[in-house]
């Protein structure tokens, strides 16, 4: 069954879509919609990578709440920082953090975390992944202290939980 229907959402996904662009629900799309709806997805099956293994859920459940609060705390020092005539400039500068991870999916999730949270931006990826450059808004502190910050509060969890 998994051979011939691999992704189930998938394909309902495109049927809806199929009919929603289509704005008709005459027999004609629906068979249309529906071809395609059991066709691509068994078409693009090999280029889907494979699911990753989740060690440790109740970590995952706390490093989304923790990724959370940071968008929160991080959008309103940004906005601090914007907005607030009297404090000095932000000392906006880029940062070289060296990396442990090597999970793929692990990586995409780092990317994806660092890319939500407001002030840093992933700017590129070493070619053997062992460092990554991001751009922040405001370092508080030396370089050290941000990549300290870094890896413990997001890269460290990422390790326990994608072996």
């Amino acid at each position: 069954m998994k051979r011939w229907f691999p992704a189930p959402l998938l394909s309902a996904g495109l049927l809806a879509l199929w009919l929603m662009l289509n704005r008709s629900l005459s027999p004609g799309n629906l068979l249309l919609g529906l071809l395609l709806a059991l066709v691509l997805p068994v078409l693009a099956a090999p280029l889907r990578p494979a699911a990753p293994r989740v060690r440790r859920p109740l970590l995952l459940v706390r490093l989304i709440l923790r990724v959370g609060g940071d968008v929160v705390g991080s959008g309103l020092d940004v906005a601090r920082g914007v907005l607030g005539a009297r404090r000095a400039p932000p000392i906006s500068r880029f940062v070289v953090v060296p990396l442990d991870l090597r999970n793929d999916h692990a990586l995409a999730a780092l990317a994806m975390i660092t890319s939500v949270i407001p002030g840093t931006v992933w700017c590129e990826l070493a070619p053997d992944r062992s460092r990554l450059l991001l751009h922040v808004f405001d370092v508080v502190g030396d370089d050290a202290a941000f990549i300290h910050h870094y890896k413990t509060r997001y890269e460290q969890p990422l390790l326990e939980i994608l072996p």
